[in-house]
C-alpha cells in the first residue's frame, strides 16, 4: 500500500513538473506566428509536457526485481 501511495505521488509530480515546464517553455520560446501546434496556446504545450511528464515517472520505477515472466 505504501509503495502505491509512493508511486501515484511520484506520478502526480511529474505531471505537474511536465506542466510547468511546459508553461516556462510558451512564455520563454513560444510562437509568435501562431502556426506552432503544440507551443501556439499554452494549454496545449501544458498538456503535451504534463503527459511526457507522466510518461516519464513511469521510467523511474523499481521494475519487476527479478519476477518478471519474459
Amino acid at each position: 500500500m505504501k509503495k502505491l501511495k509512493a508511486r501515484r505521488l511520484r506520478m502526480i509530480i511529474f505531471t505537474l513538473v511536465g506542466a510547468l515546464a511546459g508553461l516556462a517553455y510558451y512564455y520563454f520560446v513560444g510562437c509568435s506566428s501562431g502556426s506552432c501546434a503544440i507551443v501556439s496556446n499554452p494549454i496545449s504545450s501544458m498538456a503535451y509536457m504534463g503527459f511526457i511528464g507522466w510518461l516519464v515517472s513511469g521510467a523511474f520505477g523499481a521494475g519487476c526485481q527479478g519476477k518478471c515472466n519474459m
